[in-house]
């Protein structure tokens, strides 16, 4: 779910993985075709900001999550990287708001619009279990979508290593700026709360042609600093599986509805 005439795009991505919140993200890279793999090699953060940690996921893709002295407090950034390198960055605020996007291949970037109906809250979800949203993003390209859902604990815990987890039950509707939907999407996330984020999960999608897909990017392991796999780039979980499902169905655009 992002831009109307762009790639579809977690919290991660993922929204809030995205717009609900990681998912919002990881989509779009399984969307992409991808090309021979490259080499693995470690993720240096830009000046002034520390990497925390890597995530290797479901759906052949690697997470480094960082944080800047420059952001504001409370503010987190992710990039995500394939077998051909980094894919997509974003940055989400304290309440897990994502704020702004980079689809690093296209170089077209997402930003939070001001005029948020019903902002997410994280805490709202921790306190009471369910929270609701609304707002609009806008694009580099002038791309103007309205998404509303929201997101609800469902009550389960699980650990994956040393990290425990919930799991979340969202649904995410994406318009464009004339109010036509192009694309639904909803299935289950994770959030931390000591980390203070969402992560990807098992979900469904359909865009505004019917076309729909099923994937998976839970996270399998999570590395620390000083743990084995810190700031690793290369994927390890399903690339296989990812490179047939690419070569055996059309790499898919969002665009605007005809």
């Amino acid at each position: 779910m992002k831009k109307a005439s762009i790639s579809l795009i977690s919290q991660n991505t993922p929204v809030s993985a995205g717009l609900s919140r990681a998912g919002f993200a990881l989509t779009a890279a399984l969307l992409v075709l991808p090309a021979l793999p490259a080499g693995a090699g470690n993720f240096t953060p830009p000046e002034s900001c520390k990497l925390e940690m890597t995530i290797q996921n479901r759906s052949c893709t690697v997470a480094q999550y960082y944080r800047c002295s420059s952001d504001n407090p409370g503010d987190q950034r992710v990039m995500y990287f394939d077998p051909n390198g980094a894919t997509f960055e974003s940055r989400i605020d304290k309440e897990t708001r994502w704020l702004e996007s980079t689809d690093l291949r296209s170089g077209v970037t997402d930003m939070l619009s001001s005029e948020a109906k019903d902002p997410a809250s994280f805490a709202t979800l921790l306190e009471t279990g369910f929270d609701d949203f609304d707002f609009w993003t806008e694009s580099s390209t002038g791309e103007r979508l309205h998404h509303v859902g929201h997101d609800k604990l469902t009550g389960k815990k699980v650990t994956i290593g040393s990290v425990p987890l919930e799991e979340t039950e969202f649904d995410l509707k994406t318009y464009s700026e004339t109010g036509d939907l192009l694309i639904h999407r909803s299935g289950n996330q994770f959030i931390s709360r000591a980390q203070g984020r969402f992560y990807g999960g098992v979900e469904s999608s359909e865009d505004w042609t019917g076309r729909s897909q099923n994937t998976n990017d839970s996270p399998v392991h999570f590395a620390f600093p000083g743990q084995p796999g810190f700031g690793e780039t290369q994927p390890a979980y399903d690339c296989d599986l990812q490179m047939v499902r690419a070569y055996s169905t059309p790499t898919a655009r969002i665009g605007a509805p005809s």
